[in-house]
């Protein structure tokens, strides 16, 4: 599921009046399949670390003419990869307490 679509199901389950058993199992499915995405974007932020870190010693060590420009699109990446990390927390923080509220209704 792409993250944007994800997003706005989060915030349609967040905006949901419903507070029944239904309501509350699709919650917990978008917060398996959001906690998930979010690892996942976690694990590409360590990847574009670690390949930032070997870029740099590109250029400190062999002078790579190319590394510099490779270091910036990386760091943009990770810079949009944080981003997206924090709004996804974010959401899922809010759906998780919705459907601890929804729970508690029940």
């Amino acid at each position: 599921m792409d993250h944007d679509d994800l997003l706005i199901q989060i915030h349609a389950l967040i905006a949901t009046p419903d507070r029944d058993a239904a309501a509350l199992a699709q919650m917990e499915d978008t917060l398996t399949v959001g906690y998930a995405c979010a690892l996942a974007l976690e694990a590409e932020r360590w990847r574009l670390e670690r390949q930032i870190g070997e870029v740099a010693s590109r250029l400190a060590y062999d002078g790579d003419a190319t590394a510099a420009d490779d270091l910036a699109s990386l760091a943009r990446r990770m810079s949009d990869t944080d981003a997206e990390v924090v709004r996804l927390r974010t959401a899922l923080a809010s759906l998780r307490h919705r459907a601890s509220e929804t729970r508690s209704a029940a």
